[in-house]
């Protein structure tokens, strides 16, 4: 069980958690994208020790977008690094030096832009 201990170790549970918040996804979105219960979800958010096996994680993983690692180790691999735009790494960067109050606004900014760019 070498595979379970790697992800309470590095904070599975935790990475879920911050995804499904920067994806503004519902718990429930996110089970039926990846193709599992509500409530097997939520075990996994909320039970320190119940983790996903193998298969349920790379679901998870596929409907978040993002890689097992990411969700294990909460960095991206090499290659995913280099799928990321280079304004996108630019922003990343700066987001760590700013206050509270400028990350809510780039994030409430962002959402609005996003909304805007999915209407017709």
């Amino acid at each position: 069980m070498l595979y379970s201990s790697m992800l309470k170790q590095m904070g599975f549970r935790e990475n879920l958690k911050s995804e499904l918040i920067y994806k503004d996804m519902l718990v429930k979105e996110l089970a039926a994208k990846a193709g599992i219960s509500h409530h097997t979800l939520n075990n996994y958010l909320n039970v320190r020790e119940h983790i996903p096996t193998l298969d349920i994680a790379v679901k998870i993983a596929r409907a978040l977008g993002v890689s097992v690692e990411y969700l294990v180790t909460g960095q991206e691999s090499k290659k995913q690094k280099k799928l990321l735009d280079r304004n996108v790494r630019s922003i990343i960067k700066i987001l760590p030096e700013l206050s509270a109050n400028d990350l809510e606004t780039i994030l409430g900014l962002s959402k609005v832009l996003k909304k805007k760019s999915t209407e017709p």
